[in-house]
């Protein structure tokens, strides 16, 4: 027998890698296969997920690699998904190609509602699915509905505990138990990475305790302009130049194409600050091991929260209020990532001034909820109530849309307007004289 797992990013993997060292899959009885793929925009220029040099540390816990962009080149994994009459034929021949002799024991797999995961998991049939959750998207719902077919064999929804106290979304709507990975051991895979020579050590030592930039590819989501997008870059500088550090780490997201570093040095240049890109290979988690930064900036990357949850370093953002505004449709999944971020993570300004959130931590589960009945209320009726609760008491947010509430009929009613003054007697008595003066 053999179990399939597939990954599209280093997150990913180490993610799979602490759930197997944990004990989530069982003792190790049967072929372990991972499938992987490389979704960036142009995947012929980018680095495989498995020959990046992090990788190394978790290659011991498969027995087979194989690529899915090889599988269906030249299409895009991010694009290809097959029609209905070519699933019997081409289940076979994926079967064939992964050396599959029946059907897998089980399906283990990230984003299941988008390709290529839902691509995978239709062809490679007759077998239960396992989803491991990608970062903060955990926390929202899930984004498409899935076929029947999908639906009905998924087991379980494993997850890192990146807000503690959050129960995630994704998948409630089919009953499917949320399983966390224990960070203990999400923290050991990260140190194996980091005590690699290539990885960990590549680090330049007297980089600890300089601040990170985390870069994002918003700009490739369609979300935000390119020029935008490195605004907010440079409004993250400026608010760290302004802190005092002369000198800040930029991590670029592997997604996001060799133009953002360059925008962002020439934004240094200008602030005389001394700019360190890290190799977009070498995982986030790892600089915050190795490196301790002394503040963790982003719009609202999962690695603000593996900074904060797993590593205890200070982290804010910027640029989530316009995020909440640009995301379209409503349904994005990207919405409650940036949500849970604006709602608990301190805003940077350019001057350097941090700003706390303004929700009181106990009621972040009141507005995920609420943000995901907005976004899927089909699918969560249940949550209409947390909904109605929460607009009632902190009234229309930035995270809401007032056309998206009216049409959910969650709009609160307009406060009835004061009462005209009734004029004052002796005011009364001198515009009557007045008239009587002027009239005659």
């Amino acid at each position: 027998m053999t179990r399939v797992f597939y990954a599209s990013t280093l997150f990913g993997a180490m993610t799979l890698a602490a759930a197997i060292d944990a004990g989530r899959f069982g003792p190790r009885r049967e072929r372990r296969l991972l499938v992987v793929s490389c979704n960036t925009a142009i995947p012929e220029i980018a680095t495989a997920l498995h020959e990046t040099p992090a990788f190394a540390a978790l290659r011991s816990r498969f027995d087979e690699i194989r690529s899915w962009n090889e599988v269906i080149a030249p299409l895009h994994p991010s694009d290809w998904r097959p029609r209905a009459l070519e699933v019997p034929l081409l289940s076979r021949l994926v079967a064939a190609y992964l050396g599959l002799d029946g059907p897998p024991s089980e399906l283990v797999c990230e984003s299941i509602a988008v390709p290529p995961a839902r691509a995978i998991a239709g062809l490679l049939r007759d077998c239960p699915i396992t989803v491991y959750a990608d970062g903060l998207m955990s926390y929202g719902p899930t984004r498409d509905p899935l076929p029947l077919e999908i639906s009905c064999r998924l087991s379980r929804l494993l997850h890192l505990d990146l807000v503690p106290g959050l129960a995630p979304l994704l998948l409630r709507e089919y009953g499917v138990p949320a399983e966390p990975v224990p960070d203990e051991a999400f923290t050991c895979v990260v140190r194996q990475v980091a005590d690699l020579p290539e990885v960990g050590g590549a680090l330049e030592e007297d980089l600890a305790g300089t601040p990170m930039i985390l870069g994002q590819y918003l700009s490739a989501l369609e979300v935000l302009t390119a020029e935008e997008e490195a605004g907010l870059h440079a409004d993250m500088l400026a608010g760290l130049a302004a802190r005092g550090h002369t000198r800040v780490i930029f991590k670029p997201h592997p997604g996001a194409g060799p133009a953002r570093p360059r925008a962002l040095r020439r934004a240094a240049e200008e602030l005389g600050v001394r700019l360190v890109v890290v190799d977009e290979t070498v995982p986030a988690e790892v600089c915050f091991a190795v490196l301790r930064p002394a503040l963790v900036v982003s719009c609202f990357s999962t690695g603000l929260a593996t900074a904060r949850r797993f590593f205890g370093l200070p982290v804010a953002t910027v640029g989530c209020e316009l995020l909440l505004e640009r995301l379209t449709p409503y349904e994005n999944s990207n919405r409650v990532p940036a949500t849970v971020v604006d709602a608990t993570v301190p805003r940077l300004e350019r001057d350097g001034t941090l700003h706390e959130p303004g929700l009181p931590p106990k009621r972040l589960g009141g507005l995920v909820e609420a943000v995901g009945y907005c976004m899927q209320s089909a699918a969560h009726p249940g949550l209409r109530e947390a909904a109605e609760r929460h607009i009632a008491e902190f009234g229309v947010q930035r995270y809401f849309k007032r056309r998206r509430l009216a049409a959910l009929d969650l709009l609160p009613p307009e406060p009835e307007p004061d009462p005209a003054p009734e004029p004052s007697p002796v005011r009364g008595g001198v515009l009557r004289r007045l008239r009587r003066r002027f009239s005659s």
